[in-house]
């Protein structure tokens, strides 16, 4: 699918995690952002870009050779809203864009490719949103003619409260995976990553 564009964004805090980055954690033997990468990059022959922020040469670092494109938020402090507008900013003119988390590790192609799926499906002008047992997830879908919309509140800008306030431009899709809502962003749930049994704190 070249015309999907993936935004990962990774330009937290990551202050549920401690004194640790979680996206520089190791996974088996890469690192928890290459990891996403690679789910990402499996899922969708379009781009990925990855927007950083705290410890960006680090995550940089992690990314070498990975073929990503990586844009800065300057603003990262003030939220993930300001990375998801970095991100929107840097797509291009792709179709449709893919916006995602750094740290679902539960979460794999098949999973992106149904989500994608269910939205080719549906109504392709509106937002995309999994949904997992009616809790909403991540990444969402974001059509190519809401992206400036959801720029134009320059106080707030990206996706939560755009889908809030306009319903009608957001949709949701009743998928299976519990990828969708996991984001391993606490010691408990890495150390239950790596005991094999996070998907029984989820």
């Amino acid at each position: 699918m070249p015309d999907v564009t993936a935004i990962i964004l990774a330009a937290g805090l990551s202050r549920r995690m401690g004194e640790r980055n979680k996206l520089l954690l190791p996974v088996s033997d890469i690192l928890m952002i290459r990891h996403m990468i690679d789910t990402y990059s499996a899922a969708t022959a379009g781009r990925v870009v990855v927007v950083t922020g705290h410890q960006a040469t680090e995550v940089e670092a992690a990314l070498a050779g990975s073929g990503v494109k990586t844009v800065f938020n300057a603003n990262y402090a003030q939220g993930q809203r300001t990375s998801v507008a970095c991100g929107l900013r840097a797509a291009g003119d792709a179709d449709k864009v893919l916006i995602g988390l750094g740290g679902q590790l539960l979460l794999i192609a098949h999973d992106i490719r149904d989500l994608l799926a269910a939205y080719a499906a549906a109504d392709t002008s509106r937002i995309s949103i999994p949904a997992v047992d009616q809790q909403r997830g991540n990444p969402i879908v974001v059509p190519t003619n809401l992206r400036a919309r959801l720029l134009a509140d320059p106080r707030s800008p990206g996706c939560k409260k755009f889908t809030r306030a306009h319903p009608e431009h957001a949709q949701f899709h009743a998928l299976a995976s519990p990828g969708f809502n996991t984001d391993v962003d606490t010691p408990e749930a890495f150390a239950a990553l790596k005991a094999g049994k996070l998907e029984e704190i989820t």
